[in-house]
């Protein structure tokens, strides 16, 4: 999961939001939250390449309990992992797009390029 070269990885995250942020245009609400939890967790596994999770949802359980980052970061990570309810709603009204581009930026720096 992590990748070889920092630049590699940070374009991978990118290219993932963007697929996170053309899903969401496309009514793909989930697949959207599954991409957004996919760029989260490849930025974790690259700022703490010493956490070898085996899966992004993984990573962000470990950063959700991490006293390595901010409260607001830990939060992001912990709404990541939310389940939706049975009626499609996330229980929470914050954006995962916008949790998971908090967390890129959190530990990767610079800003997410929002299409």
């Amino acid at each position: 999961m992590v990748a070889s070269k920092p630049v590699d990885s940070r374009a991978r995250i990118e290219a993932e939001l963007a697929y996170a942020r053309a899903a969401r245009r496309h009514g793909k609400e989930g697949r959207a939250r599954v991409s957004a939890r996919r760029a989260a967790g490849w930025a974790i596994a690259a700022q703490f390449p010493e956490n070898r999770q085996r899966d992004a949802y993984s990573h962000l359980r470990w950063l959700e309990g991490s006293a390595e980052v901010s409260r607001e970061l830990r939060s992001a990570a912990g709404r990541l992992t939310e389940q939706v309810k049975e009626d499609h709603e996330l229980p929470h009204p914050e954006d995962p797009l916008e949790d998971a581009e908090m967390i890129v930026v959190g530990l990767l720096g610079d800003a997410v390029d929002g299409d």
